[in-house]
Formats: structure tokens, sequence, C-alpha cells
């Protein structure tokens, strides 16, 4: 609804455009006597025709083709996302267990046998060692540490979900203000000089359009990270013969959420790598002149090295 007044407006600028764009060619042609290239001319027909129907051909085949990437992406991050939630719960749970077991056994990590042997002469049963057990992740909860914890956890968390809030709100901006200005780039594109125009808006919201997939994929490898290392601490918290700090394991927590908020940030540039309008850039042109150098240097020491040992085998 919102492209159709620009495409009012852009169908008359296309229609100006094809004018001159088929007299000029039209004209050329005449005064050197050739014949007229009908098929050149097809260009401002077919650009009028996607500014006529821009919703359905232009945005509808865009949005189709994209629209797996951002599923896809998606569903990945929601699983990676589900599995992290689902080892920091089982980990919490045995951070509030350790302090019980210490209290019983005098053993940082004590085996299944020696805390049931404790629990035996200690004369309690498993309803007394349960209630106890409660009682130990209520304790732990209102800990000064689990508080400190906790608050600096959900700091982190809300900084990073308004950062993926941020940019997943500038990209709909943008694709918005990319939509409605979109005929009007369309009819730009017909006149002679500013064919580019097409290219440059193609690959500004296709660039933009994977800014969501380039974000869930940044979550799904810090969520992917982030539940190696969850796994690994809840096997040092079980193993007796290791030494577990919680302290640590919350500090490794904020350094990878404080990665993912500032990679977030990144995502823009991200995807101006991934589809770049207007030839390569000066970062790759560089690295390509560099790899052709060293290609020439490598195929000339090569050719040297052949033509010399062709040398010796002949006077031999």
């Amino acid at each position: 609804e919102l492209c159709q007044p620009m495409m009012t407006l852009a169908t008359a600028i296309a229609a100006l455009g094809a004018l001159f764009y088929i007299a000029y060619r039209v004209w050329q042609s005449l005064s050197r006597a050739e014949p007229v290239d009908v098929f050149g001319m097809l260009r401002p027909f077919c650009l009028g025709i996607c500014i006529l129907f821009f919703d359905v051909i232009v945005l509808g085949s865009l949005n189709g083709i994209l629209s797996p990437v951002v599923q896809g992406t998606g569903a990945m991050l929601h699983d990676q996302t589900f599995d992290v939630r689902k080892f920091q719960e089982e980990k919490d749970r045995l951070l509030s267990e350790m302090p019980l077991k210490v209290a019983v056994t005098g053993e940082f990590n004590p085996t299944d046998e020696e805390l049931e042997k404790e629990i035996a002469d200690m004369g309690w049963n498993g309803e007394d060692y349960a209630v106890m057990q409660r009682m130990s992740h209520t304790c732990y909860s209102f800990s000064l540490q689990s508080i400190v914890q906790t608050i600096m956890r959900k700091v982190m968390e809300f900084l990073f979900r308004a950062a993926s809030l941020v940019v997943d709100t500038i990209r709909t901006f943008f694709l918005i203000v990319l939509s409605v200005l979109g005929p009007i780039a369309f009819a730009i594109s017909v006149f002679d000089g500013f064919q580019g125009t097409l290219v440059q808006w193609l690959a500004r919201y296709i660039s933009v359009y994977l800014w969501l997939p380039i974000s869930d994929l940044l979550g799904v490898m810090l969520a992917r990270i982030q539940t190696l290392v969850l796994q690994s601490e809840m096997e040092m918290i079980q193993d007796p013969l290791s030494v577990f700090s919680p302290d640590g394991s919350t500090a490794i927590y904020l350094v990878f959420m404080l990665i993912g908020l500032v990679g977030y940030f990144c995502v823009p540039t991200v995807a101006n790598w991934v589809v770049q309008a207007g030839g390569m850039g000066a970062y790759n042109r560089n690295m390509n002149n560099t790899a052709s150098k060293a290609a020439n240097v490598g195929g000339a020491v090569a050719g040297a090295s052949t033509g010399n040992v062709a040398g010796v085998l002949l006077k031999k």
C-alpha cells in the first residue's frame, strides 16, 4: 500500500526516461544508416512492467527467495537457545546441591557411594535428603553470590536482546524505506548514466534483508559455544577429581555475552561482505592483485625450474 503513490510517480518518470532512451537510440541508428536494434530497446518496457507490478514482481520475488534463509537460521537459533536454557538449568541445579554435599561429606565433589554412606551414617532417608536439597537450593538462590551473578547475567542478557532488537528494528525500517522508494530507483535507472541505480538498489535491499539471518547465525554460534562450555562445566562439577569455580564460569558467560553484543553491531559490515554492488571493494581488489602477483611469481619460478631441469637432461 505504501508503494502505490510512488508507483504512480515512478511510472511517469519511467515513461519520460523511456521516451528519451528510445528516441536517442533510434536517432543514433538513423544517423549512421544502421538497422534499429529493437532488442536493446526492450529494457525500458521491462522496467516499466516491474514498476507497475512492483509489489508482486520485485518485492514478492525477493522476499520469496530470501525468506527461506531467514526461516532456516531462525529455526537453528531456536534449537540452540533451547539447549542453552536446558543445560543452564541443569548446571544451576548441580551448583545448588554442591553446598549440601560438602556439608554432608566434607568433600568438594564426593562420589555417589561416599554421599550415600554419609547419609546412612547420619540416619537420613531419601525424603530427608530431598528436603535438605530443596532447602539448600533455596539458600543458594538467596545467597549474595547467586544474587550478584543473576543480576550481572540478567543485565548482559538484556543488553544482548536489546542489541538484537535494535538491529532488527533498523533492518525493518530500512526495508520499508527501500520498498517505498524502490519504484523511483527503477524509474531513474531507465535514464542513461543511471543504470547502476537498479543494481545498487537490489544490492542494498538484499544486504539489509540478510541482517536478520546473519544476526541469527551469530546467535547460533554463541549459543553453541555456551552449550559446550556448560557441558564442560557440568562434567567438572560431577567429577570428584576436578575443582570447579562458579566465579570463573560467570566470567566466561559474561565475556561471551559481551562478544555477542559487539558482534551484533558488526552485522551490517558482514552483510556488505556477502552482497556488494559496483564491483569489488578496495580490500578484495588488493587481495586479488596480491594473489595474482604471487601466482605469477610462482609460475615464473616453476617455469625456470622446469627449464633448468630440461636443460640439464638435454646436456646429458
